[in-house]
């Protein structure tokens, strides 16, 4: 019988969700998803001294608000191995590591750091790879009955093979890995302990995680067959680099917080999009998926190899379709709190013509209230100065086209088809270019020299407001 598809995403709550690593749930979340599996959601907080406060609830929060829910998690474990919460679990590790130390697989450690110091920079001067080594452990607390760690005893003659799902066959010796801290000295467990162990006690079939982990793969696999439990596949997948500097995307680039993007008012459908492509390729042409596409088609099978690079265009672009592939009404609901101040206290009808101008042009969120203010607000009125040197225009001609453009508001119906009309039929009479006078209209009624439709902004402006910054 096939063993159920489990997977779990483990991050530590030292700080904010990172792209990567919501790029990493994604992928997990997806490969459970897509095989009727199971997603955990697994909280590693052994170390103590990293913890940032309320990092995990900021976690959960930015997981739930993206669409990613879990199966297990924090909030909610599970009968058959308990919390997902790894300082909840202490006596899980109490009990695996005194069996392997009564295999004699671990052994404890009373080396002091200054001795460790030492033996570190004797490595050093010998220009040679610090591995440490049961003949270098003090294995006897001393005279000043000093703490100890519990370290893991790696064999030189060990052999460890493994078929990674994305990076292929992978082979390392024992002589090349150190005998590594399963234990501290304070008692808490090691990340490359307290992973495996809760990866055998929670079922994970699959271990999808950055490729930064592959070095230490060997470790985790050894631990593994020591206890006598069947590895789970690995799927290492590779990092994310920064547009700008072309190293891998870290927390201080610009929106290399997940919550960052929600700020901005990306859709969560548009941002798991984006990310699911960075990395994976699903060898046909289409970019723009649901939700529910993605889970039908997407496979471990096809993660890349090569880094991608995060491009915050590209991002804008993928928002921008997912925007126009919701329905109006959809639309008009969500825009409520990324009008103005102004904005937000119109009527819904009109801001509904003013939506109806602007979200073609929409690539998230953010940007709406800048691009409708003029619709809440009479925008200054620009100089004289200004108009000349934008429109290319006179002096004489800019009185007279301001005349002529008084009447021409005053007799039309103030539909957008018949203030086209006339508006170019007084372009021609006055023997001027259309799109200098309409860049005169733009600056008088917007404020601005890009905008939504002339004719059509002035139509939802109405033809007092319109007169009035004609006038102004």
């Amino acid at each position: 019988m096939n063993q159920k598809i489990r997977t779990r995403f483990a991050p530590s709550p030292t700080g904010d969700l990172h792209i990567g690593s919501l790029r990493t749930a994604l992928f997990n979340w997806l490969w459970a998803r897509r095989n009727q599996g199971e997603f955990i959601l697994r909280l590693e907080d052994t170390d103590q001294n990293r913890l940032v406060m309320d990092a995990d609830k900021r976690l959960l929060s930015d997981l739930k608000d993206l669409g990613l829910d879990w199966d297990f998690g924090p909030n909610k474990p599970n009968s058959e191995f308990g919390s997902c919460i790894q300082s909840q679990r202490l006596d899980i590790y109490q009990t695996a590591i005194k069996r392997l130390l009564d295999q004699d697989i671990a052994y404890k450690d009373y080396t002091s750091p200054e001795d460790l110091q030492e033996l570190r920079q004797q490595a050093q001067k010998n220009k040679e790879p610090f591995l440490f080594r049961r003949n270098m452990a003090q294995e006897a607390p001393g005279k000043n009955n000093q703490s100890y760690v519990i370290r893991i005893a790696i064999p030189d003659n060990l052999d460890l093979t493994w078929q990674d799902v994305v990076k292929g066959q992978q082979s390392w010796q024992g002589k090349n890995i150190g005998d590594f801290i399963a234990l501290k000295s304070d008692g808490w467990p090691t990340y490359h302990f307290a992973n495996v162990i809760d990866d055998y006690e929670m079922r994970i079939s699959h271990v999808i995680r950055a490729d930064e982990w592959l070095s230490s793969t060997p470790k985790h696999l050894y631990l593994f067959d020591c206890l006598n439990w069947s590895r789970p596949q690995y799927v290492h997948i590779p990092p994310i680099l920064s547009s700008n500097s072309g190293q891998k995307l870290s927390k201080r680039d610009q929106d290399a917080r997940a919550k960052n993007l929600i700020d901005k008012g990306y859709l969560p459908e548009a941002i798991l999009n984006y990310l699911s492509l960075l990395g994976w390729n699903p060898k046909i042409e289409q970019e723009i998926y649901t939700i529910d596409n993605l889970i039908k088609i997407f496979d471990i099978k096809q993660i890349q190899v090569s880094p991608s690079r995060f491009d915050s265009i590209r991002l804008d672009w993928f928002n921008g379709q997912h925007l126009r592939l919701m329905s109006f009404t959809d639309l008009l609901n969500q825009s409520q709190k990324w009008w103005s101040e102004i904005g937000q206290k119109a009527d819904r009808s009109y801001k509904k013509q003013v939506l109806e101008l602007v979200y073609q042009r929409l690539k998230k969120w953010s940007e709406l209230a800048e691009l409708t203010d003029f619709f809440f607000q009479r925008p200054k009125s620009p100089s004289q100065e200004i108009l000349l040197k934008k429109t290319k225009l006179d002096n004489q001609q800019l009185e007279d086209l301001t005349k002529a453009s008084m009447k021409a508001f005053k007799t039309s119906d103030f539909s957008a088809s018949d203030l086209e009309l006339k508006l170019y039929q007084l372009a021609l009479d006055q023997k001027v270019s259309p799109s200098k006078y309409f860049t005169l209209l733009r600056l008088k009624v917007t404020g601005r020299t890009i905008a939504p439709g002339l004719f059509e902004t002035m139509h939802v402006l109405g033809k007092n407001e319109s007169i009035a910054r004609l006038q102004a």
